[in-house]
């Protein structure tokens, strides 16, 4: 068809011009849509949120999911927070029949204790030992303990260490001895490298994404809030998102109670309550909250400079002490470059199951949460340590 014919078509059913294509085109199809980096809330991938109080002053965060099955206890990597695992824990409670619990460690997140300074491995995994003895008393379920980078470190050291009787399982995700301690030296260039303030919150999470820290948008939105406080009143922005979450939802309550008065009044007089309630409505869609309005700067949750000196004790020693757990042992990492003389000798005598995920940054579980929990509800089912949901499908092979 012609093109004269094709105007004459437009012309003759009213049809309109179709938008300019090119660089200096204003249709539609030139339109970039800036992406959403609001923080989400914590309530969108666990289930519940509450303290457990080991000693006399020390309280730590738990976020819990799972009603049955065994527990799997996530320790997460030096300066992040228990938020991190938010997304695998949500996909892996759908895939087995587990109950998934995160634990802000010592000195991170929202957990308070006497002395956040000492970040020792033993002090750390002592940590672990008592949150476990608060929550499951004398008796505790089947355990299988999960943790990354420095999480990782401490999950073998309480392992090891033999800390937990139910212990029926162990899973390290991407940190090895040989290749964490070669990396120590220019770690504190690395830190020093991050912005020491942000803005926003949601100037943090686009910092987390950009810098690929997370490579995974909708994980960087739940668990950057874990890792910030509030400059101007040292507040963590999870407790400040808790707060503003508390605040909504009593709004929430507080309108639908007079929706329901207005539906009362409106037997008698329907057409001025749907007026009133109309222009309440308007008001309050418009109305730009003031905590919107006000400017706040946050910085890092924990200074991880000054913990230098506790380093090279997670991480000596780690590679023999992982091979010696006698438990069902998982390695998971980013690439095959970060395999150690030790573990490559222990898995290619069979000692603990390995799996690579290329494609992804150290944070692994929050990059691709999907493949790792895969990965997890495999390993649990090959080992029979717990029973898959109608939605497992085992996608990768043990290697």
């Amino acid at each position: 068809m012609s093109a004269l014919n094709k105007d004459m078509l437009k012309k003759q059913f009213g049809l309109p011009p179709m938008p300019p294509v090119g660089p200096g085109a204003s249709g539609r199809r030139n339109i970039v849509r800036k992406k959403d980096y609001a923080p989400v809330y914590w309530d969108k991938y666990f289930e519940h949120m509450h303290s457990v109080k080991t000693g006399e002053n020390d309280v730590f965060r738990v976020y819990e999911c799972g009603t049955e099955g065994p527990v799997l206890l996530f320790l997460h990597g030096g300066g992040f927070s228990a938020l991190s695992w938010s997304l695998l824990s949500s996909r892996l409670s759908h895939l087995v029949k587990c109950r998934c619990t995160a634990i802000d460690l010592r000195g991170h997140g929202d957990t308070e204790t006497s002395d956040d300074a000492d970040l020792s491995a033993d002090r750390l995994s002592k940590d672990v030992k008592e949150v476990i003895e608060s929550l499951y008393g004398e008796d505790p379920p089947p355990i299988i303990l999960i943790g990354h980078s420095m999480g990782g470190a401490i999950a073998v050291h309480v392992a090891s260490q033999n800390y937990i009787p139910s212990l029926i399982g162990l899973c390290v995700i991407d940190v090895v001895e040989g290749t964490a301690m070669d990396a120590l030296s220019s770690m504190q260039s690395f830190l020093r490298g991050r912005p020491k303030q942000f803005k926003s919150l949601d100037e943090a999470i686009e910092w987390c994404v950009r810098s690929g820290q997370v490579r995974n948008l909708d994980s960087a939105k739940v668990s950057m809030v874990g890792q910030v406080k509030r400059v101007e009143t040292n507040e963590t922005a999870t407790k400040e998102m808790e707060k503003e979450h508390e605040s909504h939802s009593q709004t929430v309550i507080l309108e639908e109670e007079e929706e329901e008065e207005e539906g009362e009044t409106a037997q008698n007089s329907e057409d001025n309550a749907e007026n009133e309630s109309g222009s309440t409505h308007s008001q309050n869609a418009f109305k730009t909250p003031e905590t919107q309005q006000e400017k706040h700067s946050y910085t890092w949750r924990i200074n991880l400079t000054k913990t230098e000196h506790f380093w090279p004790g997670w991480f000596q020693g780690l590679s023999q002490k992982f091979l010696s757990c006698e438990v069902p042992k998982l390695l998971l990492l980013a690439g095959v470059d970060r395999l150690d003389k030790d573990l490559t000798i222990g898995q290619m005598q069979g000692k603990f199951q390995m799996q690579v995920l290329p494609q992804c940054g150290h944070a692994v579980h929050e990059d691709v949460p999907e493949k790792v929990a895969d990965v997890l509800a495999t390993f649990m089912i090959r080992h029979r340590v717990a029973e898959a949901t109608d939605n497992f499908e085992p996608t990768f092979p043990a290697c």
